[in-house]
C-alpha cells in the first residue's frame, strides 16, 4: 500500500467529481465547463514590519460563476498554495449548489502563520491583502464575498469589511462585502457556531431514517453514541459541545496536534477547550488519559468519527485501521480519494464535507441577506407574534375560568409560547431546514439509484445537476 501514490487534495476532488459525473448524461462541453476553475489571482505584496519589508503570497480563486456573487473563505496558513485554493473553490461551488445558497464557488488564502505576528501586525497584513483583492473586484458584495476559514475569524473579517468601506465610501451595501463579521460590525447571531451546529443537524437528519442507520450498522438514536472528534477548533468544539449537551452523545476522544485525550466514560468538552486555550494543547490535561500519538485515537473503536481539522488526515496509510462505522467530514477534504475507496469497500458510511460543513456558508448567506436588507431578522415580526400568541393564551385562560374547570397550563409553557423568535432562533431554524432538505436530496439519490453506493457520489450528483441547470438557464 505504501507504494501507491497518495492523491493530492486537488486530485481527490477531481476524482470524486469524475466518479459522479460519469453517472450523469451531460454534454462533454458542459461537463468541462463545470469542472474547470475559471480564474486564480496570485498576489505578492510587501508590508513593513519590525524595521524591514516582508513579502507575502496570497491567492483568490474563482471556480464557477454560474451564480454571482461567488462565495468562499479566506484561510491563513503556511500550507496555502494554488492547487489547494482551487480545490477548495471547487468544493464551494458544489457545496453552495447542494444547499441552494445562490452563490458560485470561490476561495482565498494567504501563506502565513498568524501565530508568528502580533495583532497590530496581522491587521496591517490583512488590510494590505484585502486592498490587493478589493482593487481587482475580488472582494465585492455583488461579485466576490469572502468569509472566515482556517486561521481567520471575526476579527479579520471586520478588518476586511472596514478596508472595503474605506475604498468604497459611497457603497451603501459595503457591509455585505464579507461575512463572518462580529455582530457589532454587521454580523449575524449564530455565525460562529454555524458549521458545528450544521454538523449536529446533519447527524440528526441521518438518524431520522432507519435505512441510513442500518447502512452504517448502527441502531437507535444519537443518544449514547460514542464520538471521537479530531480537532477542537471552532467547528470541532461546537459540534462536540452540541452533540454532548443536546443529544446526549459521549465524546470519548479528542485529538489535537500535540496528542489526544481518551475516556470511554466521556470527556467534558468545555473543560478540554478551556485547557487548550490556557496551555496551547491537550498535553497535561489531568482528567483523561493522554496519548502522545493522536493517530491511535483516530483509529479507536467508536460509533461516529468527526474529522474537523485539516484535509487528508484519513489516507492510504491508515484507512484500513479506521474502525468508526460512520464518519462525518466537518473539515474540508479530511478523507483522500484513495482512503474513500478503502472505507467504502469496508462498508463505512461517510457524510461528505460538501454537505456536512455547509452550515458556515448557509449562515453566511443569511448574513449577506441581512446586510443587503439593512435590518436584523425578527425585528419586524417578533412582537406581533408575541401579541397573537398572547391572544390565544388569554382566550384559553378565559374559557377555563368561565367553564369552572380548574386546569392550568403546563409549567413553563406560557413563557416559551409567548416568546417571539429572535435572530438566533430564526438563524438556527433556517439552518436546520437547509440541512434537512439538502440531506433528503442526497438520501433520495443514494437509495433510489442502484449505481450510487455512497453519500458523497449522491451529493456530487445533486450539486452538479443544479450547476448544470444554472448554466443551461444562462444559455450555455
Amino acid at each position: 500500500m505504501t507504494s501507491i501514490k497518495e492523491p493530492s487534495f486537488r486530485e481527490s476532488v477531481d476524482m470524486m467529481f469524475n466518479r459522479a459525473v460519469a453517472l450523469l448524461d451531460l454534454p462533454a462541453g458542459l461537463e468541462e465547463k463545470i469542472r474547470v476553475c475559471n480564474a486564480t489571482y496570485t498576489v505578492r505584496f510587501g508590508v513593513r514590519l519590525r524595521g524591514k519589508i516582508e513579502t507575502f503570497t496570497g491567492y483568490r480563486s474563482v471556480h464557477s460563476e454560474h451564480m454571482e456573487p461567488v462565495k468562499g473563505g479566506i484561510r491563513f496558513a503556511m500550507g496555502v498554495n494554488q492547487d489547494e485554493v482551487e480545490a477548495l473553490a471547487a468544493l464551494m461551488t458544489y457545496k453552495c449548489a447542494l444547499v441552494e445558497a445562490p452563490f458560485g464557488g470561490s476561495k482565498g488564502g494567504l501563506r502565513i502563520d498568524p501565530r508568528n505576528y502580533e495583532e497590530h501586525e496581522l491587521e496591517l497584513i490583512t488590510r494590505r491583502f484585502a486592498y490587493e483583492l478589493i482593487k481587482r473586484d475580488l472582494i465585492d458584495p455583488a461579485q466576490n464575498v469572502p468569509a472566515p476559514d482556517m486561521g481567520t475569524g471575526e476579527r479579520e473579517m471586520a478588518w476586511i469589511a472596514d478596508q472595503y468601506a474605506r475604498m468604497n465610501t459611497t457603497d451603501i451595501n459595503s457591509k455585505a462585502c464579507v461575512t463572518g463579521k462580529p455582530q457589532n460590525a454587521g454580523g449575524i447571531a449564530g455565525r460562529v457556531e454555524a458549521t458545528g451546529r450544521g454538523v449536529q443537524y446533519a447527524l440528526r437528519e441521518f438518524f431520522r431514517d432507519e435505512r441510513d442507520i442500518a447502512k452504517a450498522n448502527l441502531t437507535g438514536t444519537l443518544d449514547g453514541k460514542r464520538v471521537i472528534v479530531q480537532g477542537l477548533g471552532n467547528v470541532g468544539y461546537h459540534a462536540a459541545k452540541f452533540l454532548s449537551e443536546e443529544d446526549d452523545c459521549k465524546i470519548i476522544g479528542i485529538i489535537e496536534y500535540d496528542g489526544a485525550l481518551f475516556d470511554e466514560n466521556g470527556l467534558d468538552v468545555n473543560a478540554v477547550r478551556n485547557w487548550i486555550s490556557k496551555h496551547g494543547g491537550v498535553s497535561g490535561y489531568p482528567d483523561a488519559r493522554c496519548h502522545e500519538d493522536g493517530a491511535t485515537v483516530l483509529e479507536a473503536d467508536c460509533d461516529i468519527l468527526i474529522p474537523a481539522a485539516l484535509e487528508g488526515v484519513i489516507n492510504l496509510t491508515n484507512a484500513e485501521r479506521i474502525k468508526a462505522p460512520l464518519i462525518i467530514e466537518a473539515a474540508n477534504g479530511p478523507v483522500t480519494a484513495g482512503a474513500d475507496d478503502i472505507l467504502r469497500e469496508k462498508g463505512t458510511v461517510i457524510i461528505p464535507d460538501m454537505y456536512a460543513n455547509a452550515g458556515g456558508v448557509t449562515v453566511s448567506y443569511f448574513e449577506w441577506v441581512k446586510n443587503l436588507s439593512h435590518i436584523r431578522f425578527g425585528r419586524m415580526q417578533r412582537r406581533q407574534e408575541e401579541g397573537r400568541h398572547q391572544l390565544i393564551v388569554d382566550e384559553l385562560e378565559r374559557l377555563s375560568a368561565d367553564s369552572g374547570n380548574d386546569w392550568k397550563l403546563s409549567p413553563g409553557f406560557k413563557e416559551r409560547y409567548l416568546r417571539g423568535a429572535d435572530e438566533l432562533e430564526l438563524v438556527r431554524s433556517g439552518l436546520d431546514d437547509t440541512m434537512r432538505i439538502s440531506y433528503q436530496a442526497m438520501r433520495n439519490v443514494w437509495h433510489d439509484r442502484e449505481d450510487v453506493s455512497d453519500l458523497r457520489t449522491a451529493a456530487y450528483i445533486v450539486a452538479i445537476e443544479k450547476v448544470a441547470a444554472s448554466y443551461r438557464a444562462k444559455g450555455l
